[in-house]
């Protein structure tokens, strides 16, 4: 296979603030950005989006656009790296929303619902830096991560303890079993 084509820099830079950028999908499955001339990640996917930086996948072969797909493979890359955001039963009924008459209806609502929770947390951090300023809001965000982070060690602790006591039982109905059988 050819090596990609470099494309004029500058020309990019002029039309990135009309079109989006371009990312081109080879066969080999590996993603070019034709922005930065270079072949990206799925990890460099995600920092576009966070960046909110507006671009297309477009699959070399066929030229379909196949953006969708490759934003589900971040997704599922995140999901499976770290802390879930989306629960099994959340997935489940995602996909049982699939074909039904209110496919188009739940898409909508949960696009819509994310921009609002958006919406609101922009909002909040902007009324809590209005409030305490800078320096006091860095403090109470850091706060709150340590706060989460106890939160789970408490988790983890119960969760330690509960499946202990789990096994104790276990072990102490097998010993009655134990017991019971060797009296018979």
């Amino acid at each position: 296979m050819s090596e990609p084509k470099f494309e004029n820099k500058q020309e990019n830079a002029t039309n990135q603030t009309t079109q989006p950028r371009v990312v081109k999908k080879y066969p080999n499955r590996r993603l070019y950005d034709t922005v930065e001339s270079r072949y990206i990640t799925l990890a460099d996917i995600r920092r576009l989006v966070m960046e909110k930086i507006d671009f297309v996948v477009i699959d070399k072969k066929s030229t379909e656009d196949i953006t969708r797909s490759i934003l589900l493979q971040v997704i599922a890359e995140q999901e499976h790296a770290g802390e879930p955001l989306m629960s099994q039963d959340f997935l489940s009924q995602v996909i049982r929303s699939y074909g039904g008459a209110m496919q188009c209806l739940v898409g909508s609502y949960l696009e819509q619902s994310l921009k609002m929770l958006s919406s609101q947390q922009q909002q909040m951090r902007e009324h809590m830096r209005g409030v305490f300023g800078n320096e006091a809001y860095d403090s109470i965000a850091a706060l709150t991560q340590q706060n989460i982070e106890r939160w789970r060690s408490v988790q983890d602790d119960i969760f330690k303890v509960m499946s202990g006591a789990a096994t104790a039982a276990r072990e102490e109905q097998r010993a009655v079993d134990t017991e019971t059988d060797s009296r018979a």
